[in-house]
């Protein structure tokens, strides 16, 4: 189940977005072969949080247990319109299902507070994340936005074709 991020948590979401998508055992959704140093900070979340109140910061917990091991970042754009970031699931358990559960449980909470769409980007040379997406629904809308380069808060490419590709899913009605 989703539980709202608090301010204590900061640290350990940090941690576990850096190892997913920066760590050598990242797992399939590491970004280390393009792209060097830590993708966000607890001082990069709070300061997000804070500066997008209307979206939400979730960590994914199992029911028994007070550990976490997944985040979601849902942020709505207007209308029915959702953005759906940093989709981080602990590498140990990314061949077991959870990604597509905490993804689903995303796409429900969107749905509850009237989100119809869900919107997301995913890096352009990250192939088998986009194919992931696809298979669960999402299609590529053919627009692309820049990387940014020259931002080292995100991080430091190594490579110069970087580009986000732009995906959107239509949210069927609940029921």
């Amino acid at each position: 189940m989703f539980v709202q991020v608090d301010d204590h948590d900061m640290p350990a979401v940090a941690a576990l977005m850096n190892l997913a998508y920066r760590g050598a055992d990242g797992g399939w959704a590491t970004e280390s072969g393009y792209i060097t140093g830590d993708r966000t900070s607890a001082a990069m979340l709070r300061a997000d949080v804070d500066s997008v109140p209307d979206a939400a910061l979730l960590k994914w917990v199992q029911a028994a247990g007070d550990g976490f091991d997944g985040c979601v970042w849902l942020e709505p754009l207007g209308g029915d319109l959702w953005y759906l970031g940093s989709l981080t699931i602990a590498p140990g358990r990314q061949a077991g299902g959870l990604g597509r559960m905490v993804l689903a449980a995303a796409e429900d909470w969107v749905r509850v507070r009237g989100g119809n769409r869900v919107r997301l980007t995913v890096i352009n040379v990250r192939e088998t994340l986009i194919a992931w997406y696809v298979r669960r629904g999402y299609r590529l809308t053919g627009e692309t936005k820049p990387f940014p380069y020259g931002d080292d808060r995100f991080g430091t490419p190594t490579r110069d074709d970087l580009r986000f590709v732009v995906l959107e899913k239509a949210l069927q009605a609940a029921g």
